[in-house]
């Protein structure tokens, strides 16, 4: 049995993971919206920076033994590989395009989307309680997107092909881990790579590569500092969720997420000015009680499974 000082010394960790999480969190979201607004750098190319600073982390991380990479066949990533590009390339946009609020709002419709997918391609069920969840959730995004005042239809078509390509993207993964019986830094240190050379070839044809604008453009030092420090705070995301998960349980980082979802909608209105109306208030509380009410049901089935298999003979 652990003693008092190790617990305490285990918690203090926790704690410090925790709040790393919260920290880079919060902050990709508003640095990737700052250097949109201030500097004008281009969108695929960040997404590019953050792809290759990922991979490079993920190496640094495989040689100090972090992790142990696993030998996969590239044809079996492909798909994946091209549906990450997607989701982060319009993810980014859609946070280019829209206040911080719409964008986190939209995000939001994640779960409604994986669940319609998960029913329709791969003949999942879900319960009546689950299923209800998903009218609070959208029923609030519908109202924040059609009360805001900064509306901005490509910024939604941008959040929905986001929205989309995230679905498909989160329901590939779990399968693909389950297939190749691989962890999530296992699979992202070979698809990291992949989706990198996709967007090297991409870029020059919907991004300038030279002159004003263009990656080999003629950027401020605090420019090129600024997409740099994105890129590892992006690496910082990924490698504190692997490690929150790891060292607690789903459960932790599902509730703690919810702290990060209203601090980073709080956040955006402090620090960009965005107005916020009444109905739009009212649309975030509302996919907040649907976030919160799914959250709740779906760890309580997930219990109720867990319970079952410990008691069966």
């Amino acid at each position: 049995m652990p003693s008092l000082a190790e617990r305490v010394r285990g918690n203090g960790r926790i704690a410090a993971g925790l709040l790393l999480n919260l920290l880079v969190s919060i902050c990709i979201v508003f640095l990737n919206k700052w250097i949109y607004v201030h500097y004008g750098f281009p969108n695929m190319t960040l997404t590019l920076v953050h792809f290759v600073v990922t991979w490079l982390g993920l190496y640094i991380c495989q040689k100090l033994d972090i992790f142990a990479p696993k030998s996969l066949p590239p044809s079996k990533l492909l798909l994946l590989a091209l549906s990450f590009c997607g989701f982060v390339v319009f993810t980014n946009l859609s946070l280019q395009s829209n206040t911080i609020g719409t964008y986190q709002l939209a995000k939001a419709m994640t779960t409604p989307v994986i669940i319609v997918i998960q029913t329709l391609c791969y003949k999942k069920t879900f319960s009546t309680k689950i299923q209800l969840t998903l009218i609070p959730i959208t029923l609030g995004v519908i109202l924040n997107s059609y009360y805001d005042v900064k509306f901005n239809f490509l910024g939604m078509v941008f959040a929905a092909l986001g929205v989309l390509v995230t679905s498909l993207y989160q329901v590939w993964v779990g399968a693909k881990q389950h297939e190749l019986q691989v962890n999530s830094m296992q699979l992202l240190y070979y698809q990291a790579p992949m989706s990198s050379a996709m967007l090297l070839v991409a870029v020059p044809f919907f991004e300038p590569l030279f002159g004003e604008g263009g990656l080999f453009g003629p950027w401020s030092v605090s420019a090129l500092l600024m997409v740099l420090l994105s890129g590892v705070i992006a690496f910082m995301v990924n490698l504190s969720i692997y490690w929150i998960i790891g060292n607690t349980s789903p459960v932790t980082y599902n509730m703690f997420g919810h702290f990060k979802f209203c601090i980073t909608l709080f956040g955006g209105y402090i620090l960009f000015k965005d107005p916020l109306s009444v109905n739009q208030g009212v649309g975030m509380l509302c996919t907040l009680f649907g976030i919160l009410a799914y959250t709740h049901f779906k760890l309580g089935e997930q219990e109720g499974s867990k319970s079952k298999l410990v008691q069966r003979p």
